[in-house]
């Protein structure tokens, strides 16, 4: 199989789109990120890169909390209008139905089916973007997308960004089942 050299690039997928929020200047403001990512288990932990010149993460480093708020793909237009528009210049706090959990600085939209209320824990200076790292204080997701008390990546219909063509996509079939289609490979054992 012939491969192509890109050179060095963080070419990774999925990566899913999501909408960090968080209050800067006294109101709700929310940006579109596709680095974003579980950082750990124990404790529950998300990572996110932005770019230091955001208005976003003025507001992240200022109260130390933040949303992570995973949209459905029916949600594209809002979510784009949310990367491209800064909320310096666009009040972001109305293009969606907020609401507040436990963290008072961390707006949540209504709209998206799973939302992550995040206390800032690190941050590390990646050059262009700062990776921050929050811990996972409180998770809402619609009942319309359990399936046995759990989150369905089916049912919750995730919107994924493309970095190697700059589109968005939504999840495709499944193709296993985890931790066990590994096992009828030979040689495996259960």
């Amino acid at each position: 199989m012939k491969k192509s050299r890109l050179g060095p690039e963080a070419l990774l997928f999925p990566t899913p789109a999501v909408l960090v929020g968080t209050m800067v200047d006294g109101r709700a403001n929310f940006m579109t990120a596709a680095w974003c990512g579980i950082a750990s288990s124990k404790p529950p932990a998300v990572s996110v890169a932005i770019r230091g010149e955001r208005h976003t993460l003025k507001g992240i480093l200022g109260h130390r909390e933040f949303s992570i708020n995973v949209p459905s793909a029916n949600m594209v237009g809002q979510v784009d209008f949310c990367g491209i528009y800064s909320g310096r210049k666009v009040d972001k706090s109305t293009v969606f139905d907020l609401f507040t959990g436990d963290l008072k600085q961390a707006p949540l939209v209504a709209a998206c089916p799973v939302n992550l209320e995040c206390r800032l824990r690190h941050t590390l200076d990646m050059g262009a973007h700062t990776l921050i790292v929050g811990e996972v204080i409180q998770t809402h997701v619609n009942e319309s997308c359990l399936t046995d008390g759990q989150a369905d990546a089916a049912k919750v219909d995730p919107l994924i960004y493309s970095p190697g063509t700059g589109n968005y996509h939504r999840l495709g079939d499944v193709v296993g089942k985890a931790f066990s289609i590994g096992t009828k490979r030979e040689g495996g054992q259960k």
